[in-house]
């Protein structure tokens, strides 16, 4: 493959707009395709002069593209994929890969029994902050990790539950948040291999929790907390603090804390505490801060999933990936309903 690489959007809401906007801007991308039946996506298509289709078999039956972006309901995630799969089309879907785990299995069974590559949009990870905090633990700077710590406090202002699906199961800050922070612990420190959690809707009495509250044990014998709230005006979320989407008001907070035996790491801030010297509670403390360059992490993502297309790299989340940390979801929702702890092996 020498030219750019055609990629169709299925899908052309908040997200799939977001997708067409960072492949047509990506030199080594190019927009084959809207998939989506609204007369808006049609539209769309039209004013980027590409071709428009109602569904995906329309586009198969027209044309192949080179590879396919699905931005669908969750709900969509996994017939999707295994279109994609059935069409040979190498895919990166939206997280979470699915709102079912049994489905999301067969799914990246079928991807893996017929080595199509499939992507799974956990965008965060290719965040250049993210790919330095890797490093630094990687390293052994910070020693052994011994306990972890992950914030998700905002407010999600009232109107935002004026749509009716926002207020159902499977909606709450756990499925849409949570899953976000669980994939980054579990590439920064490694698998989870129990989960312990409690929920509440005390504040506004939805049908979904609006905090969520989980202790995390990781297989290298890691501890961890993770703390959601969407109803809570507070500093300390990705969102707040990264400056990842300028929708948001950046703070000079930060989200997450890893500690270790040698010196703890804050994140986004990068910033490494440690010991001068020897390592002890009443030694000073000496503060090193990482930088990582500026870079959006869904126009990242687009380019590799283009060198993946081209079988330049492995997928960065796969759709394995995508798997276990779904899986690392749905055991922190079965361990506040039945408020017990849930292994994962």
């Amino acid at each position: 493959m020498t030219g750019p690489v055609r990629l169709a959007v299925v899908g052309a809401g908040l997200m799939g707009r977001r997708h067409i906007e960072h492949v047509v801007a990506t030199p080594s991308a190019s927009l084959a395709a809207i998939v989506d039946p609204t007369d808006a996506a049609k539209a769309l298509a039209q004013h980027h002069a590409v071709p428009w289709f109602a569904d995906f078999s329309d586009l198969i039956a027209t044309q192949k593209p080179d590879g396919v972006i699905f931005a669908t309901p969750n709900q969509l995630h996994v017939a999707n994929g295994l279109d994609a799969v059935a069409a040979g089309l190498p895919a990166l879907i939206e997280k979470p890969i699915a709102d079912d785990l049994a489905a999301a299995a067969r799914l990246v069974a079928a991807a893996e029994a017929a080595r199509v590559p499939l992507l799974i949009g956990h965008h965060r990870r290719h965040n250049p902050m993210i790919q330095s905090a890797k490093a630094i633990v990687d390293s052994g700077k910070l020693g052994r990790i011994v306990s972890v710590h992950g914030f998700f406090w905002l407010l999600k202002p009232d109107d935002y539950f004026d749509v009716a699906w926002r207020r159902e199961q499977s909606a709450g800050p756990i499925l849409t948040n949570l899953i976000h922070d669980i994939d980054l612990l579990r590439y920064l420190v490694g698998e989870i291999v129990s989960v312990q959690a409690q929920t509440s809707n005390a504040v506004r009495g939805h049908a979904i929790e609006e905090t969520a509250v989980a202790l995390l044990r990781f297989a290298n014998g890691a501890l961890g907390t993770i703390n959601a709230s969407d109803s809570i005006v507070a500093p300390w979320s990705w969102e707040h603090t990264t400056g990842e989407n300028p929708a948001y008001p950046q703070t000079e907070q930060f989200c997450y804390t890893l500690g270790g035996t040698h010196g703890s790491l804050t994140v986004p801030k990068l910033e490494i505490w440690s010991n001068a010297d020897t390592r002890s509670w009443l030694e000073p403390f000496i503060v090193e801060r990482s930088y990582a360059a500026l870079q959006d992490p869904l126009r990242l993502q687009i380019e590799h999933f283009c060198r993946v297309v081209r079988g330049e790299d492995a997928p960065l989340v796969s759709g394995r990936e995508g798997l276990e940390t779904l899986r690392v979801v749905e055991a922190i929702k079965r361990a506040a309903g039945a408020g017990t702890l849930v292994p994962l092996t």
